[in-house]
């Protein structure tokens, strides 16, 4: 054993180095010279274009970031109109309340003023919120912004009037939060 011990521990056997093979040298002539001719030539244009290549991505860059923010900008106001949109629809039913009760006749005169100073004061916040009331009485019937519940035979009228409206409509810009609930004549 001690004889295979000894083997074991023994160095181990200098491994065998490949030599490098030699290149085939080979002669200088014109193929060989093209190329490296060439590649000079490429390198040229290449530092040339650089920064113009550098100066497109540039501005293509600035172009997105300028999109982006109007983008942005564009949704944000969207937002708001929606928001502003959703918070008058809430109050028409107020709205509509307080209108009747104006027309109700009563003899508490004090009640009835309580009444129209409600109706105004709604009124001055849907104006601080950019809504506008629909005119429609008199005014050609529009489907982009009446809703038509009645026709009527009307010779004294013209082709489309609106005769009548039952509700009020309401728009924020040119988006309508509710459309006028009108009688059409002809």
């Amino acid at each position: 054993m001690s004889a295979k011990k000894k083997n074991e521990h023994s160095e181990p056997a200098p491994e065998k180095k490949e030599e490098p093979q030699a290149a085939p040298e080979t002669e200088p002539n014109a193929a060989s010279e093209q190329p490296e001719q060439e590649a000079a030539k490429n390198e040229a244009p290449d530092a040339s274009q650089k920064p113009q290549e550098d100066s497109e991505r540039y501005l293509r860059l600035m172009a997105e970031f300028d999109n982006y923010k109007k983008r942005s900008a564009k949704e944000r106001e969207n937002i708001y109109t929606d928001v502003r949109v959703d918070t008058v629809t809430k109050f028409l039913p107020v709205f509509d309340n307080l209108e009747r009760a104006m027309k109700t006749e009563t003899a508490d005169e004090a009640f009835k003023k309580g009444v129209e100073m409600t109706f105004n004061q709604l009124m001055d916040v849907f104006k601080k919120l950019g809504v506008e009331e629909i005119e429609s009485v008199g005014k050609p019937f529009d489907p982009k912004l009446h809703n038509a519940v009645m026709h009527v035979e009307d010779a004294e009228r013209g082709e489309n009037e609106i005769v009548e409206e039952f509700q009020k409509g309401f728009k924020i810009g040119d988006k309508v939060i509710r459309f006028s609930m009108v009688k059409v004549a002809n």
